[in-house]
């Protein structure tokens, strides 16, 4: 059995979820790839998949042996673009994930330019508003904006956003500027989530939740911020979500003295410093760039 072959052909199964669309991959017949996964897990003891009749999916021992062949793929890679003399000029695929409206206003502008210097890269980007797992999900870097908690990928900070409340000056106008968060109670809101429905300051040093009668439930930030400048209530958003907005004077931010700690904005990635080369050039140029943004603290 070529072993790398074989830990080639497991880790395109595992990020397909499947045979055929792996084989068009790695450029093996489906019935090799079968074979050469079934050699593998005979030496290796253990069922690296769970099959059903749709799809193919990790087992659990699949999970950990997937994340140690995708950093030892790698390092192969990285170590013959070294001996090749292309560390200057990094080859091969990156795959980047980011929330949605973040992605598209920031991360969507990073990857363009990046691939502009680096026109031999590949960056696949992955835009949802979830916490993504990078290796069940075969993704090399996420931008997070959360507070992370201890683990084994490495993080680099980049800046921090805050929570503000905002609404459009003409809103204000007509029914006055909130002084303490009390004050919410008597306007209406605009929410983007169930959760939102309830908001957290900071009076006195100590935590105070408010309610803030909704108006207005849309599932996405863009809606929330549209109806906000059109005068519709106020909103609670993150700082980045209304940048434009607010430079442009179409929002105003109130209760500012009030707000919770801002959230830290990391970008994540699994490896360390025994990245390859196509990840850390990636990292390495988002970081200074979003490090750049002025809506980063």
């Amino acid at each position: 059995m070529d072993r790398l072959r074989a830990m080639a052909a497991f880790v395109a199964v595992a990020e397909a979820e499947g045979v055929a669309a792996a084989a068009k991959r790695v450029g093996m017949s489906p019935p090799a790839i079968t074979r050469a996964i079934t050699a593998l897990e005979e030496h290796l003891g253990t069922k690296l998949f769970k099959r059903t009749t749709r799809v193919v999916r990790l087992s659990e021992a699949g999970v950990r042996f997937f994340a140690d062949c995708k950093r030892i793929l790698a390092e192969i890679e990285d170590a013959e673009a070294s001996a090749a003399g292309a560390h200057a000029a990094p080859r091969g695929s990156v795959a980047v994930t980011a929330p949605a409206m973040f992605g598209r206003l920031f991360v969507a502008p990073v990857v363009t330019d990046f691939l502009a210097q680096h026109p031999h890269m590949l960056v696949s980007l992955l835009l949802v508003d979830r916490v993504v797992d990078l290796i069940e999900e075969g993704l090399d870097v996420a931008v997070r904006i959360a507070h992370l908690p201890d683990s084994s990928f490495t993080a680099v900070r980049v800046g921090s956003v805050r929570r503000v409340v905002c609404a459009s000056p003409a809103y204000l106008a007509q029914h006055g500027v909130p002084t303490e968060p009390g004050d919410l109670a008597h306007l209406e809101a605009v929410h983007f989530s169930i959760a939102q429905q309830q908001w957290t300051f900071r009076v006195n040093g100590r935590p105070r939740v408010v309610r803030a009668p909704a108006h207005l439930m849309a599932n996405t930030a863009e809606v929330a911020v549209t109806a906000a400048v059109a005068g519709r209530g106020v909103a609670r958003l993150l700082s980045y979500q209304v940048e434009r907005e607010v430079r442009s004077g179409a929002l105003q931010i109130v209760l500012q003295e009030f707000e919770p700690p801002p959230i830290p904005v990391h970008v994540v990635h699994a490896e360390g410093r025994h990245a390859p080369a196509r990840v850390r050039a990636f990292v390495d140029f988002a970081v200074a760039r979003l490090r750049a943004e002025s809506w980063l603290t």
